[in-house]
C-alpha cells in the first residue's frame, strides 16, 4: 500500500482481521494502560476486544437466552436502557483542550456562566467510615440527578432498532436512563455523552422536581455531553475538587442512578490512576480515546454513567463512566473521567466553543516485528508516519512520511494507539519531544501541538450522517493508513 498523497511511502498493511482490538500496552508506570488487562503479558496476548455493553434486559416471563461465555473481562459503558428494568449502552470516548494534567483553568475568563460552588468547604468527621460516608452524602447528593432520555419507538425502539411499520411514530418512549451533575445554580448538567446519544427528549430529576432539559452540545470523542435543566433556578452545583492530585487508596464516593435507583452512593478507593482505553462505537463506528482515567472499586453499575465520583471532602473529582466486567455489572473495576478534563470540556460547551483536541497532525500505523521483518524497517516497533499534514505542528518540526516515532516525551511508543493516547493527553500548544527513526537514524524533534478545531466539525458532521471512522480519519488529514488507520 502506498500513500494517497502521492509520497510514495510504504505503508505498513493491515494486520490480520479489519476489526479494532484493543491495543497492548506497558505496564510501566505512568504509561497508559488497558482497564481490565490483569498483566501486561496477558494484554499482549489476549483475543478478546474491549467493546461496549450490547444491551440486557431485566427477567421477564420470556425464556433467557444464555449469553456466550467471555474469555475474559470486558469494558462497558454504563448507560440504563429501557422504559421501567432494562439496560441499553451507548458507546462514546475521549479527548479536549485542558487535559487530565491538572490543569486549573477551568474555561475562559470572561464566562458568564460560574461552573461548580463558590465555596470551599472541608468534611471534618471522625475515622469511621459510615459517619464519613453520611456527612459526604449529605453534602453530595443534592449536586446528582437522574436523567431520563426519550425516543420514538420508530426511530429507536427498546434496543436502538425499529419497532416496525406499525409504530406511532409521534410517541415518545422513555428509551434510557442515567446520571449528571449540576454544575451551575441556573441548571448546567454534565453527563456522559453515550447517556444522551441518540435522545429527542430528556427530563432530569433534581432533589425530588423534575425538569424538562435540553441539550447544549456535546463531544462525542469525549464522552462528554452538558445538558441545560428549563426554568431552573437556584440549584446546588457540585462543588469542584483536583484530580491531578489524587493518591491511590485515597477514599472516594459514587453517586448516581444504578438500574434506575436514584441517590445511591457507594464508596471505595482510588484503585489507580493514569488508566487509559481505545474503544469503537457499536453505533456510528467513531473512535472514543479514554486518557488518564480514575480506575475505582467504589461500584458502577448501569445506571451510574454521568454521575459523580466524589473525594472525602464531598468534592467532585470525576464522572464515572466505564467497568470492566464479565458481566457487564459492578466487579470491582470501575473507571471515572477526571474532574479537571471533564470541566474544562463543559466550559467550552456552556461558552458555545467548538471542544478541541491536542493534535500532532499526522496518520499513524502500528509497526510491530512482523511488519518491520516484512517492510525492512530499521525498528520492530512504534508508530509509523503514513502522512502528515501541511502547516501542522509535525510538520513544522520536521518530522517525515516514512518516519517512525519511537518515543513521546520519553516514554517509549509501540504502537499508533499508544502515541495517540499520550498525544491526548496534553492541550494545544503544549510542546513534546518527539523521538523518531529515520532510514535507521534516531533523530529528536521538538513539536508544538496543534489543534482540531477546524476538523471537529466535519467529524461531528460526519458522525451524525453515519459515516464511517475512515469518513472520520480522513477529516483529520489521515489520507494512508494501515490497519491502526489513526490520526493525531
Amino acid at each position: 500500500m502506498t500513500n494517497t498523497n502521492g509520497t510514495g511511502a510504504p505503508v505498513p498493511p493491515p494486520q490480520g482481521d479489519s476489526q479494532y482490538s484493543a491495543p497492548a500496552q506497558p505496564a510501566q508506570p505512568g504509561q497508559p494502560t488497558q482497564p481490565g488487562q490483569p498483566t501486561a503479558h496477558h494484554a499482549q496476548h489476549s483475543q478478546q476486544a474491549y467493546y461496549q455493553q450490547p444491551a440486557y434486559q431485566a427477567p421477564s416471563a420470556q425464556p433467557a437466552v444464555p449469553a456466550k461465555k467471555s474469555s475474559g473481562p470486558k469494558t462497558f459503558l454504563l448507560a440504563f436502557a429501557g422504559a421501567a428494568l432494562a439496560c441499553v449502552i451507548a458507546l462514546s470516548g475521549f479527548g479536549i483542550y485542558n487535559a487530565m494534567s491538572g490543569s486549573g483553568d477551568s474555561g475562559d475568563s470572561g464566562s458568564s456562566t460560574v461552573i461548580g460552588s463558590t465555596g470551599n468547604s472541608n468534611i471534618n468527621a471522625a475515622d469511621d467510615d459510615a459517619t464519613l460516608a453520611e456527612a459526604v452524602a449529605q453534602k453530595a447528593l443534592p449536586s446528582v440527578v437522574a436523567i431520563d432520555v426519550y425516543t420514538s419507538q420508530s426511530a429507536g425502539g427498546m434496543y436502538g432498532y425499529g419497532m416496525g411499520a406499525d409504530s406511532d411514530s409521534s410517541s415518545l418512549t422513555q428509551s434510557s436512563l442515567g446520571s449528571g451533575v449540576v454544575l451551575s445554580e441556573d441548571g448546567y448538567i454534565i453527563t456522559n455523552y453515550h447517556v444522551v446519544e441518540g435522545g429527542e427528549a430528556y427530563k432530569v430529576t433534581i432533589e425530588g422536581e423534575q425538569y424538562d432539559a435540553e441539550v447544549v452540545g456535546t463531544d462525542p470523542s469525549s464522552d462528554l455531553a452538558v445538558l441545560k435543566a428549563q426554568n431552573a433556578s437556584g440549584l446546588t452545583p457540585i462543588e469542584i475538587g483536583d484530580s491531578s492530585d489524587l493518591i491511590i487508596g485515597e477514599w472516594v464516593m459514587t453517586i448516581g442512578s444504578p438500574f434506575g435507583l436514584e441517590q445511591s452512593v457507594a464508596t471505595g478507593i482510588v484503585s489507580a490512576t493514569s488508566r487509559s482505553q481505545i474503544m469503537n462505537s457499536q453505533t456510528d463506528g467513531s473512535t472514543m480515546i479514554y486518557a488518564n482515567l480514575i480506575q475505582t472499586d467504589a461500584a458502577i453499575n448501569p445506571g451510574n454513567s454521568g454521575g459523580a465520583l466524589v473525594d472525602a471532602n464531598g468534592k467532585l473529582i470525576g464522572i464515572n463512566t466505564l467497568i470492566t466486567s464479565y458481566s457487564g455489572n459492578y466487579s470491582g473495576v470501575g473507571f471515572a473521567i477526571p474532574v479537571n478534563y471533564a470541566v474544562n470540556i463543559a466550559q467550552q460547551i456552556i461558552d458555545g466553543k467548538t471542544p478541541t483536541h491536542a493534535q500532532l497532525g499526522v496518520s499513524l500505523s502500528t509497526v510491530n516485528e512482523q511488519i518491520a521483518k516484512r517492510y525492512g524497517l530499521a525498528v520492530n516497533e512504534g508508530a509509523y508516519v503514513a502522512n502528515v499534514s501541511e502547516g501542522s505542528g509535525a510538520a513544522e518540526a520536521g518530522i517525515e512520511v516514512g518516519d517512525i516515532i519511537t518515543k513521546f516525551n520519553g516514554t517509549t511508543i509501540t504502537s499508533a494507539d499508544e502515541l495517540m493516547l499520550q498525544i491526548r493527553a496534553l492541550n494545544p500548544g503544549d510542546k513534546a519531544e518527539v523521538e523518531i527513526n529515520r532510514n535507521g537514524q534516531t533523530e529528536t524533534l521538538e513539536v508544538t501541538l496543534g489543534s482540531d478545531e477546524s476538523t471537529q466539525a466535519a467529524t461531528q458532521q460526519q458522525s451524525q450522517s453515519g459515516g464511517s471512522i475512515e469518513d472520520l480519519l480522513r477529516n483529520y488529514g489521515g489520507n494512508g493508513y494501515g490497519s491502526d488507520g489513526y490520526a493525531s
